[in-house]
């Protein structure tokens, strides 16, 4: 969305809104929406790096490895389409909508954005987890000893440091909520 667009929205709202906090406001969500973009996209390649995989040395057989590759996939797909359908729906809401039309949306997105943090979000990296604990006994048959610590050792740790970022996320985006909601 670009500044042209949210200015008349803003001077709609809030004739009193100085230019800075409104130039301050749209960089706080310029940013939000490229780092949502990033997150759509690192997903995407991961979802491609484990589907590619799956097809690679993926079993005729169904078993824990499959489950496993396929709850991966699956808890990330799920997001990226989450994401994608948030961020599109918010784009075309902006435009149309009348000032106290508009706050409600704000209300209501909040909402939505709180419970795709707080639950949905944590479903998805636990069952992320559980895919990657289901292939490692398979990692274990099917490397070294040493190559096999090396993946047990840097995909928990990759999960813990993504958990990180994710939470960090998270709350970096949920401050910019409740200040746009204000």
């Amino acid at each position: 969305m670009e500044h042209d667009e949210l200015t008349p929205l803003w001077k709609l709202q809030q004739p009193e809104f100085d230019a800075d906090s409104l130039k301050a406001l749209i960089g706080k969500a310029k940013k939000q929406r490229s780092t949502q973009w990033v997150g759509i996209i690192v997903m995407s390649l991961t979802v491609v790096i484990l589907a590619v995989y799956a097809l690679t040395f993926a079993r005729s057989q169904w078993n824990a490895f499959s489950t496993g590759l396929s709850l991966m996939i699956g808890s990330l797909v799920f997001r990226v389409v989450l994401e994608g359908m948030t961020r599109y729906r918010k784009e075309q809401h902006l435009i149309r909508l009348s000032p106290q039309d508009f706050q409600n949306y704000l209300h209501k997105y909040y909402r939505q954005r709180r419970l795709i943090h707080f639950a949905i979000t944590p479903l998805c990296f636990a069952v992320y987890s559980y895919g990657f604990y289901l292939l490692l006994p398979y990692f274990k048959t099917a490397f070294s000893s040493g190559f096999y610590q090396y993946l047990l050792i840097s995909g928990w740790i990759s999960i813990l440091a993504i958990l990180i970022l994710v939470i960090y996320k998270m709350r970096v985006e949920l401050r910019f909520l409740k200040e746009i909601q204000k």
